[in-house]
């Protein structure tokens, strides 16, 4: 998603009942998105989080489907990456290539793996909203079809950039491609390389996606022209601060493609209510802003959670009480 320049300077005002102080009369003004709200962080990774992936990495026999618009990204990506190589790769082998990981990191039964996934396994009270002021008010780290996470891959991207299969699929068919023909100039052999294109993915780790890609080799993929290049999610127009930007709107009951994922017993997290992401500027650094409005989450206020980009969202999140965003392309929030 594109981002837009913040509009003219704001005042920051302080958050009464976390930091204690009073302004002018004493009523409680709110903080704003950026990097001045409340903070919530230094929890770590959750080490059960990467074995429950492990152990849901196999996926069942049969077709394996993927959505129409994605699977056209992610084969153009990979068509464009291999013909950038410096390996003989083909651009059905690059697609392979790339798909590899989707289905054991998000769809284990085979169908279209949803280009809204939100990750469930990370479930430390650091990524929760600090003043707990609705369940659903959680920043779940890892995001789309291959689980971009702040941690590493995502560390540069937000939900909506994450969710978008055309931009995702940009950033993983060159990352894999690359990866692999670094390990085929190595000396490696061709199932090694693939090993050490898809090392991120602890799904991969038992040989799930060496399975995985043997079948799209033997017998492709199934399209399900019901799953869109954002899985669901909706892109929109918002203003915030009196400046316009597009955001997209991320509402997972209406996610396409696999949504095992927003079953509540499926992982530990919860399952995130509805929220706006766009991105921000501030200071001359770059922000990822999930901004849920008060009448979706349950919350007695509208409520954002800040990351400056490249930042892992364990490590430092920042939260705080909002009023002033309106969706302009249904009227929805504070117009």
């Amino acid at each position: 998603m594109v981002s837009r320049q913040r509009g003219p300077a704001r005042k920051i005002a302080i958050l009464v009942a976390s930091l204690g102080f009073t302004i002018g009369l004493g009523v409680p003004a709110a903080l704003a998105a950026g990097g001045g709200g409340v903070n919530s962080g230094g929890g770590g990774d959750n080490p059960r989080a990467d074995q429950l992936r492990r152990d849901r990495a196999w996926v069942a026999p049969g077709p394996l489907v993927f959505g129409a618009e994605p699977y056209e990204a992610a084969s153009s990506a990979a068509a464009t990456a291999a013909g950038a190589a410096n390996c003989t790769i083909s651009a059905q082998a690059a697609t392979n290539l790339t798909l590899s990981t989707t289905w054991p990191e998000v769809a284990g039964s085979g169908e279209a793996p949803s280009p809204m996934t939100l990750s469930r396994y990370d479930d430390q009270t650091s990524l929760a909203d600090p003043e707990r002021r609705a369940k659903g008010l959680f920043f779940n780290p890892g995001v789309g079809i291959w689980q971009l996470d702040s941690a590493g891959l995502g560390a540069g991207e937000t939900a909506a950039t994450a969710i978008d299969s055309v931009g995702a699929a940009k950033k993983m068919a060159t990352y894999m491609v690359n990866k692999y023909c670094a390990a085929i100039n190595g000396g490696s052999t061709a199932a090694s390389a693939r090993a050490a294109a898809w090392k991120g993915w602890h799904a991969c780790d038992t040989g799930s996606c060496e399975s995985i890609y043997q079948r799209l080799e033997a017998g492709g993929v199934t399209k399900d022209d019901s799953v869109n290049r954002y899985g669901g999610a909706q892109p929109r127009t918002c203003t915030y601060e009196g400046a316009d930007y597009d955001c997209l709107h991320v509402d997972p009951s209406k996610a396409q493609g696999e949504d095992v994922w927003t079953a509540p017993d499926f992982g530990p997290a919860p399952v995130p209510e509805p929220f706006y992401v766009f991105t921000y500027a501030e200071g001359g650094k770059k922000y990822e802003v999930r901004y849920w409005l008060k009448a979706e989450s349950g919350a007695d206020t509208d409520v954002s959670a800040s990351r400056e980009l490249g930042v892992n969202a364990r490590t430092k999140l920042s939260w705080a009480e909002e009023s002033s965003l309106c969706d302009t392309t249904t009227g929805t929030g504070n117009c």
